[in-house]
């Protein structure tokens, strides 16, 4: 029997919400990227504080050298501090983050356990194939950067694409998903909190306090994730979890999704 046609949930409007202000963020910081390319690499080499010398600098002391940029990274940090002590915790949040909470699973009556260790192989495999391509696909430009064909500001700019591009994974398409993952939607993801170690990987290259404070605490946020997952696969699996089936969903943000593949 075919679904029947919803509009779009609370969960999904939220979810537009943001990721309209991504694509403001992203658009914004493009014009300034093309303007003031050199701005970037100043962000990321200097502190909140600049200590003026007297006799060299014209207003001497301390004074405040904040930019929109730690505006932006205040921000990121923000983001990746309420997955790791905030995950799964408001009902604001998608399912696909409160899956990994002990009160969100349900389990299914006499669920095969053999079937749950057989999902968790496939998925191993395929998330640590994900792994293996994103890292090789963003070596290269970690190799660009270290031998002066792109500068900070470059691979800046292409974390803030990266952080428009988490979005349109959950919205709109998801090569991980669609090729590697396989997994139905995103509350039945994987590797869904995956998403801001993936983000801030171009920051690693970079020799400097806010982008290695952005790329460890994503790993931070990668590795509670996985810890979770290694403890209790039984939460991340459909056919252990109740709230992960299609009839149980809340969220639907697969909408767009359905449409851009459909019989999906």
């Amino acid at each position: 029997m075919p679904e029947k046609k919803q509009g779009f949930t609370p969960m999904m409007w939220r979810y537009v919400i943001k990721f309209t202000i991504r694509i403001i963020i992203f658009f914004t910081s493009l014009v300034f990227y093309l303007l003031y390319r050199d701005w970037a690499t100043a962000f990321l080499q200097r502190s909140f504080f600049t200590i003026d010398i007297p006799g060299i600098s014209s207003i001497p002391g301390i004074r405040f050298g904040l930019t929109p940029l730690h505006g932006l990274w205040a921000i990121f940090m923000t983001l990746m501090i309420i997955h790791i002590f905030f995950n799964g915790v408001s009902e604001k949040l998608t399912m696909a983050l409160r899956k990994s909470k002990k009160q969100f699973y349900v389990p299914v009556e006499n669920y095969d356990h053999y079937e749950l260790l057989k999902f968790v192989q496939k998925q191993n495999v395929a998330a640590w194939t994900v792994m293996l391509v994103w890292l090789s696909f963003n070596a290269i430009f970690g190799i660009l950067y270290l031998t002066g064909i792109l500068a900070e500001a470059d691979l800046l700019m292409l974390t803030i694409f990266y952080f428009l591009c988490d979005y349109i994974c959950i919205l709109i398409f998801c090569p991980f998903q669609t090729v590697i993952m396989k997994n139905k939607c995103c509350v039945n993801c994987r590797i869904y909190d995956w998403g801001h170690f993936m983000m801030f990987t171009p920051m690693l290259f970079i020799k400097s306090f806010f982008s290695w404070s952005l790329f460890f605490t994503s790993l931070v946020v990668l590795i509670r994730w996985e810890l979770v997952y290694a403890k209790h696969p039984e939460w991340f699996w459909e056919g252990s979890n109740q709230v992960l089936k299609c009839s149980k969903c809340q969220d639907r943000t697969c909408r767009i999704k359905k449409a851009v593949r459909p019989g999906k």
